[in-house]
């Protein structure tokens, strides 16, 4: 008797965990996924743009990071959102929000312009992320989590794989006699708006309110969250204002500037450096640009399910990104030789990738349901910065040295330091016993 309780317990978790997946991933993945196509696009559209609205390298520097500081307001208060109030109204209306801002790019006639928009754009944006990182925690234990972030996080990078080719084709259109790069902001705009007023009628809050699950399933992921909180409780409970002067919280936040330099730095400057690398057309270069995404996504998924597999979490983010500084170390080095910078280029797309879900899983697994969601969001509203810091700089030391060298070998710098800081943190393996007992006590 008590093995038949065990297997069909053990049934409606597997159930419940599945259906789960099934219904929230790939909606929020889309979501994601015209988040990172708006956010970025600007990285193709100024292969026309800054030449038309004379825009130097400095500018562009500047103007992309400057989203940066927009995305820094509204963090912290959106995960607070979507812990205390809804997270499918809070994504309704940011979606909404940024989806407008991103076709009003479109219109840019200067630089002061284009600054206010990429301000803008940061400021929608900027609760969409961190929140969705907070709901994951609502409907999956840490068994799932890295997993769960990882199928989530994977967009980005297919962004660039579709976003690229899309925006070759669109650099190269002239409708109605407005130039492609403002019909690339347009168009790419739309799904942003419509997935916002979808977002109302498809997400749901909490498990409990989960009508698409079975009272059995609603149960399961309602009584292990509630256990999982034990166990962390039972572990170590921090306040809010405790947790942000932990050392492991600040250690994740000065990991996640750091990383964040490296890959908008990259991410926003790659098809600019491959054009004058190579002088190539747009279309071609934008092909070459979705290279290292197509190797990134692969590696994304695979660390992430490595992770949970293993439940270790530091070193999968710690690894890739020393790959990332020595890939970025020869590129430096590679001088006039394009095919070798592009390899490594592919090679650093690949690497990079596979930080974010390990690294997402770390403040779950440390902190109290309200710590972690006031935490997630202090780390990823500060550490975003170096979103900022890395095109910025690309883009003075490029105007300083009239080379990508330099730059380049700043990101080397960042992508070490960034490792070496997030194998500092402590938190997470005290509590991997306890967390598992607690799933399995769960079944």
């Amino acid at each position: 008797m008590p093995s038949t309780n065990v297997a069909a317990a053990s049934e409606v978790s597997a159930r419940a965990r599945r259906r789960t997946m099934r219904r929230l991933l790939p909606f929020l993945f889309i979501c994601y996924l015209i988040a990172n196509l708006d956010r970025v696009n600007v990285a193709f559209a100024t292969l026309d743009m800054s030449r038309d609205l004379h825009l130097s390298d400095r500018v562009f520097g500047l103007g992309a990071g400057i989203f940066f500081l927009g995305y820094l307001l509204l963090e912290v208060p959106g995960t607070l959102i979507v812990e205390r109030w809804s997270a499918r109204r809070w994504f309704s209306l940011i979606l909404v929000f940024w989806g407008v801002v991103a076709a009003l790019t479109g219109f840019i006639e200067s630089k002061r312009m284009f600054y206010i928009m990429r301000f803008l754009l940061g400021l929608g944006e900027s609760g969409f992320f961190p929140g969705v990182i907070v709901y994951l925690t609502h409907w999956f234990s840490d068994e799932d989590r890295a997993k769960a972030a990882a199928m989530f996080i994977a967009a980005s990078p297919l962004a660039n794989v579709l976003g690229a080719p899309i925006a070759g084709l669109l650099l190269r259109v002239h409708w109605f006699g407005i130039e492609g790069w403002r019909w690339l902001f347009i168009v790419e705009a739309v799904p942003a708006v419509l997935f916002g007023v979808v977002t109302l009628a498809y997400l749901t809050d909490w498990p409990h309110q989960a009508q698409w699950l079975s009272v059995e399933e609603r149960q399961w992921i309602t009584t292990a969250r509630e256990q999982e909180e034990q166990a962390k409780h039972a572990v170590r409970s921090y306040t809010i204002s405790q947790a942000l002067r932990q050392r492991d919280v600040i250690s994740l936040t000065l990991s996640y500037f750091l990383f964040n330099s490296v890959v908008y730095g990259f991410l926003l400057w790659l098809p600019t450096i491959l054009k004058r690398a190579s002088g190539f057309s747009n279309l071609t270069v934008a092909l070459l640009a979705a290279l290292p995404y197509v190797v990134g996504l692969a590696g994304m998924l695979l660390n992430g399910w490595h992770s949970d597999k293993t439940r270790e979490r530091r070193w999968h983010a710690a690894l890739p990104l020393y790959v990332c500084g020595t890939a970025l170390l020869i590129a430096a080095a590679a001088g006039p030789r394009f095919w070798l910078t592009l390899a490594m280029f592919i090679l650093v797309g690949g690497s990079i990738s596979c930080y974010a879900a390990p690294f997402w899983a770390l403040p779950g697994v440390a902190l109290s349901e309200t710590s972690a969601a006031a935490c997630i969001g202090v780390i990823n509203s500060i550490g975003s910065l170096g979103g900022f810091a890395g095109p910025y700089m690309l883009g003075y030391l490029r105007t300083k040295s009239q080379s990508f060298a330099s730059g380049l070998i700043y990101l080397v710098a960042m992508a070490f330091l960034a490792a070496t800081v997030v194998l500092s943190v402590r938190s997470g393996r005290p509590l991997k016993a306890v967390q598992r007992n607690a799933g399995d006590s769960a079944l």
